[in-house]
């Protein structure tokens, strides 16, 4: 006969970050989703700044001063950030996608490149803008 018991199964859990340790392509992943959800919210900006200048110069003006600010100034580091690391991560994922690069040395050397990348561009953007007077 089979058992009838009206329980449920044991089941297998799912592995859980404190099964798994830390590595950089990990990290990628959940910096990746970030970046997204910031791309997001930098679209947001960027139609706010549209509809400011469509306002008015009082508008205008008002929006600069937000975006202008220390917080404002950092929310647009984040993003240039953001876009850096997109760029980047999406080049990696390219080659992925073409079944290249999954060895675990070249996957950890690629996302640490992504990362590099994306700082090492984000300061030399802010620093050339901040040299041609954008703040």
């Amino acid at each position: 006969m089979t058992d009838t018991s009206r329980g449920l199964p044991e089941r297998p859990m799912s592995p859980h970050l404190q099964v798994w340790r830390w590595h950089i392509t990990m990290a990628c992943s959940i910096l990746h989703r970030g970046c997204v959800v910031g791309l997001w919210v930098g679209a947001v900006i960027l139609a706010g700044w549209a509809a400011a200048l469509a306002a008015g110069p009082d508008a205008y003006a008002g929006y600069l001063a937000v975006i202008g600010s220390p917080i404002g100034k950092l929310v647009l580091l984040g993003e240039t950030f953001a876009v850096f690391f997109n760029v980047a991560y999406t080049i990696r994922q390219t080659f992925w996608d073409a079944g290249k690069g999954f060895a675990p040395r070249i996957a950890d050397m690629t996302g640490a490149m992504a990362i590099a990348f994306a700082v090492v561009a984000t300061i030399v953007t802010w620093v050339i803008a901040g040299a041609n007077g954008a703040f």
